[in-house]
């Protein structure tokens, strides 16, 4: 008998959630080149078969909570409404982004720290934010005046606004001397007031 697809699903995300866990444990214990897939496996419970229906690589399972950030921050620009501009849809996604991922967190620290030097690591991150640019892009060209650099411009301010958004984390994990969201308010004036 099949499992109704909503326990199925939950299943699924559970089994992506361990192999995730298990890769930031590993890789913090031990360093990137010092994990493989199979370890990563075998501390999740599950097979190597399992881990390649999930993830492709280490790296991948790695960065799985930081992509699902960004898909995250690109939802809720999405969901802000329709006749916001741009830039006011940045922003106010800005404050219900860092409420909702619980930034401050420790475990969120934790979570981006294993990352921090590790080349294959970077490699994937930026890969990430990449297709995230991309899909933030078409969002914010929706938002933007009509007009022949409408595209470009959307490129560039999600281009801008990720850089940002990693820069300014980048500097609270380095020098954490007070709450993350000011902080990227204030990188995001001082970008607002350098593009406008």
């Amino acid at each position: 008998m099949d499992q109704p697809a909503g326990l199925r699903e939950r299943k699924k995300q559970a089994t992506r959630e361990a192999l995730h866990r298990a890769a930031l444990r590993l890789v913090r214990e031990r360093g990137l080149d010092q994990v493989t897939v199979e370890a990563i496996a075998d501390a999740a419970g599950v097979s190597r078969r399992t881990f390649s229906n999930y993830f492709s690589s280490k790296e991948e399972a790695l960065l799985h909570g930081e992509q699902m950030r960004m898909r995250l921050l690109v939802e809720i620009v999405h969901a802000r409404p329709a006749d916001e501009t741009y830039w006011a849809a940045l922003i106010g996604a800005v404050g219900e982004f860092t409420a909702r991922v619980g930034v401050e967190h420790p475990g969120w620290r934790e979570e981006i720290r294993p990352i921090r030097g590790e080349p294959a690591a970077l490699a994937r991150q930026v890969a990430v934010h990449a297709e995230m640019e991309r899909e933030l892009a078409a969002e914010l060209v929706r938002r933007m005046p009509a007009g022949p650099d409408a595209e470009l411009r959307a490129r560039l301010m999600a281009g801008v606004f990720l850089t940002t958004l990693r820069i300014t984390l980048r500097q609270w994990l380095h020098q954490p001397d007070g709450p993350f969201a000011p902080l990227l308010r204030q990188a995001l004036e001082i970008v607002r007031e350098r593009f406008d």
